[in-house]
């Protein structure tokens, strides 16, 4: 897609943007302590989160995790059991969600299907009072950032999912809140339409400059529109960081696991030190060594997590520096087009890695297929040793 002159501006100020490794930054958002039960059931379980003005902040998640309860109760839909919410230093105890500067946009959209598109932009606008002209010029400017003008006249059943989507995003947006709430806003979406509205997401959000928190259990998405990401599990956040450090560098083997693919390499630690940890494998016959600066003692029970792409495999054998070798078979494969995904049984267990592959040329002398033998590694520094 190409970038207008603004957005290139823009650019720069997004790839620096990192206002939570300012020590004297000041958030907008305050989670503090905050527990949610529903009679004996924790939906939120002691969660302190920060956000940052003009953050795209995202919380992911499996269905049932808390991370909607947790945007509820911000909207002021949910009272937390325990705890404190501020929003620009101000306790939202008690201030009930009209008063709330946030809007929410829903999974549903719930547009007025008897309103016209520029009547349901307006319908917020209209609601608090504002002038006549002034509502007018806001709806032109949404309908103008949404690129919806040629469709102000037309009620929400003579519009594409795609452009009901961007009329809920207008009419969330029109009142200008200090902070936007995405619900699941692209589930409704076709794969395609889906990943083009999460760029034009991002634009908008740069080009208004206001705070976006979605709630999602796509991980793709979250990879893309966000800043920062908040992985939650059974009501707690088990690891907040970009987008980057979360697929590198996951704290957890639920984090490596839930997000993207994984190969999990369960393993005792022989030794540490250098830099360096090596590991005994016990699912996955060998011997491996790690890259950290440092490990746990001898012994210790951990895992090694490598990402499919940071593996290589060749018919033939490796070079003679090659750390990590495994050898196996073929079990599986699919053509994605971009990648080559291949399963791979390995000798003298039951372990399958999953291995993915460019597809750099067209064609290839000899492609790898299905029960061949090949050969398996990975360099000391694409695993990321993992204790819990």
């Amino acid at each position: 897609m190409a970038l207008k002159p603004a957005q290139k501006a823009l650019g720069p100020i997004r790839r620096s943007f990192a206002p939570w490794l300012d020590p004297s930054a000041v958030p907008l958002i305050r989670f503090e302590n905050i527990v949610k039960r529903f009679g004996d059931f924790t939906a939120v379980d002691d969660v302190s989160l920060d956000i940052h003005q003009r953050e795209f902040f995202s919380l992911l998640g499996p269905s049932g995790c808390g991370k909607t309860t947790l945007m509820r109760m911000l909207a002021g839909f949910e009272h937390p059991t325990s705890g404190r919410i501020t929003l620009a230093g101000e306790d939202l105890a008690g201030v009930p969600p009209y008063r709330r500067p946030v809007n929410m946009m829903f999974q549903s959209y719930a547009l007025f299907p008897h309103m016209t598109v520029e009547q349901n932009v307006a319908f917020g606008l209209k609601q608090d009072g504002l002038p006549k002209p002034e509502i007018a010029a806001r709806v032109a400017e949404m309908l103008r950032l949404v690129k919806l003008e040629p469709f102000a006249k037309r009620k929400p059943h003579q519009l594409s999912g795609g452009q009901r989507q961007r009329v809920a995003l207008a009419r969330s947006i029109a009142k200008r809140p200090k902070v936007l709430l995405l619900d699941e806003p692209l589930g409704a979406l076709d794969k395609k339409l889906r990943e083009e509205t999460q760029f034009e997401l991002m634009d908008l959000q740069m080009e208004l400059g206001l705070t976006f928190l979605i709630v999602t259990h796509d991980q793709e998405e979250a990879m893309t529109v966000s800043d920062r990401i908040g992985v939650m599990n059974h009501g707690k956040l088990v690891q907040v960081a970009t987008p980057g450090e979360i697929y590198e560098q996951p704290n957890c083997r639920y984090v490596a696991d839930f997000i993207g693919n994984i190969n999990l390499i369960e393993g005792v630690v022989e030794s540490a030190g250098g830099g360096e940890v090596r590991v005994t494998g016990e699912d996955t016959p060998g011997a491996f060594v790690c890259a950290a600066e440092a490990g746990p003692a001898p012994g210790s029970k951990v895992a090694l997590a490598v990402r499919p792409e940071k593996m290589r495999v060749s018919l033939d054998a490796p070079p003679a520096d090659a750390n990590n070798v495994l050898q196996g078979e073929v079990w599986d494969l699919a053509y994605m087009g971009d990648w080559t995904v291949l399963l791979i049984k390995i000798d003298g267990s039951e372990k399958v890695l999953r291995v993915s592959r460019a597809n750099m040329t067209r064609t290839e002398a000899r492609p790898i297929a299905w029960d061949d033998r090949v050969h398996v590694w990975f360099a000391p520094d694409a695993a990321v040793l993992l204790t819990s």
